[in-house]
């Protein structure tokens, strides 16, 4: 077992997967975190689960989080409608209010309980669907507040926050994974999958990626209701 431990953010999704296998291909013992919060497509939290048993994480948490409590999004508030029309000009109303900076936060927990320096998370700032906590900006200001926030920070080595699909196309990302190994037929990553993990074809989300299977030019093994 190496000493090199990374946390990484792990939806169930396409793109946290690939970041999980990148991680394991570095050289990184991997401990992969998912969140329970509410969100309208569950079925990306079984998803998150047999991601990890495939890629070989050392351990694998769900935490429970109440974000729809607060509501204000369409994953989150049963009575804003997830937008099927296709990609909207602004940000859409699938962005959950302060998601990536609640799930860094506890990623950064863990990381300093593990002594681990290193938190890889998903974002993308290409094909993506406007989300201000996805952009260079956000991930740059988060690991500096890491390193200002910490005992680890302050007296030790320090974070880095990792976000190695930052510059990547979708297609580039399917690519990158399928030559890690990844199953994407593991993978959720509709807005409003049902409970067998089936997608709608219909939301951001599954548009992004059906349009990125067809640029890498391999075949997609999503599963629709």
């Amino acid at each position: 077992m190496t000493d090199k431990r990374a946390v990484i953010l792990l939806s169930g999704g396409l793109d946290s997967a690939t970041v999980l296998a990148m991680a394991r291909e570095q050289g990184y013992a991997c401990y992969s975190m998912s969140f329970d919060y509410g969100q309208r497509h569950r079925a990306e939290l079984q998803a998150s689960v047999r991601v990890a048993e495939q890629l070989g994480v050392v351990e694998h948490k769900v935490v429970g989080l109440n974000l729809n409590g607060i509501g204000g999004s369409a994953l989150t508030d049963q009575a804003i409608a997830v937008p099927e029309d296709g990609l909207a000009e602004g940000i859409p109303v699938t962005y959950v209010p302060a998601r990536n900076t609640v799930f860094l936060a506890l990623a950064l927990g863990w990381a300093e309980v593990l002594s681990a320096q290193d938190i890889f998370i998903g974002v993308n700032a290409v094909d993506y669907s406007g989300y201000p906590d996805c952009r260079p900006a956000f991930i740059e200001a988060f690991q500096q507040l890491a390193n200002l926030a910490t005992r680890a920070g302050v007296e030790g080595a320090g974070f880095r926050i990792r976000a190695p699909l930052q510059d990547m196309s979708k297609a580039q990302i399917i690519a990158e994974g399928v030559r890690l190994g990844v199953d994407y037929a593991l993978t959720v990553s509709c807005y409003q999958a049902d409970e067998q993990g089936r997608a709608c074809g219909k939301c951001d989300s599954c548009r992004l990626r059906a349009a990125g299977f067809a640029a890498a030019g391999v075949a997609d093994a999503t599963r629709y209701f």
